[in-house]
């Protein structure tokens, strides 16, 4: 399985409350939150570790480059500046199409490593059908978050950006996780969003759908993000618990 990480955003809103280090290096615990995720896909027997960070992140840039001369795994940087983390995504999607089923999440996601395990597990062994699976939590701590409806199956139906009144009957709503498990026919499809001058991770999702790729749903339990200063707290506080 090969791994990607969206580091490219600026964390500005971490800046602006008073937190020092560039977001990817937050610590948790005195774990950078990227050296988490690294070691997390390590541990799942990751082949291949593509990051993306943005140019201003000098600091960030040094400590991937450190990290690559020692690591067992191959780890590709890629540093670019982007107008989205749907831009981020292509730039990782170029380097992960053509070696099969991938998973890419942003750098700020923080979940239970037994959980995450467990969802690599479940996506390695579905069947060549299914093109992608999601991370899905029943967990709201986001300001703006995506809903996920999946029906009976847990196959994505849709994404929508409020709750939906009337799902239909055995139907389930949850909200996205930030943790994309996607192959190739994805790309081709990003690579048409691209064309078409759409941004924004939600409506490529939206349009993995309409384009009728089959996308299954995990629900991976809690899944935090770290977008205050405030939510460090809160991560590091999960991740004792767990």
């Amino acid at each position: 399985m090969n791994f990607g990480i969206i580091a490219a955003g600026e964390g500005s809103r971490l800046a602006q409350e008073g937190v020092s280090y560039p977001k990817p290096l937050v610590p948790l615990q005195g774990e950078p939150m990227i050296g988490r995720l690294i070691r997390i896909f390590t541990g799942c027997g990751a082949d291949r570790i593509a990051i993306i960070v943005n140019e201003q992140m000098t600091e960030v840039q040094r400590y991937v480059e450190e990290l690559q001369d020692r690591s067992a795994v191959k780890i590709d940087l890629v540093i670019k500046s982007t107008p989205s983390s749907m831009h981020s995504f292509y730039e990782l999607g170029r380097l992960l199409k053509g070696h099969g089923r991938f998973v890419v999440t942003t750098v700020d996601t923080i979940f239970r490593e037994a959980d995450f395990r467990e969802y690599i597990d479940a996506y390695e062994a579905a069947s060549n059908s299914v093109d992608g699976m999601m991370a899905v939590t029943s967990f709201v701590d986001d300001e703006k978050p995506l809903y996920v409806e999946a029906d009976a199956k847990m196959n994505i139906k849709a994404f929508r950006d409020t709750p939906e009144d009337n799902t239909a009957e055995g139907d389930k709503e949850f909200i996205s996780g930030g943790i994309y498990g996607l192959g190739d026919k994805a790309v081709e499809v990003l690579d048409g969003c691209l064309k078409s001058g759409m941004s924004r991770m939600r409506n490529y999702q939206r349009a993995l759908v309409e384009n009728g790729l089959l996308l299954k749903a995990f629900d991976m339990g809690k899944i935090l993000d770290v977008d205050h200063a405030d939510d460090i707290r809160k991560a590091e506080e999960y991740i004792s618990a767990c």
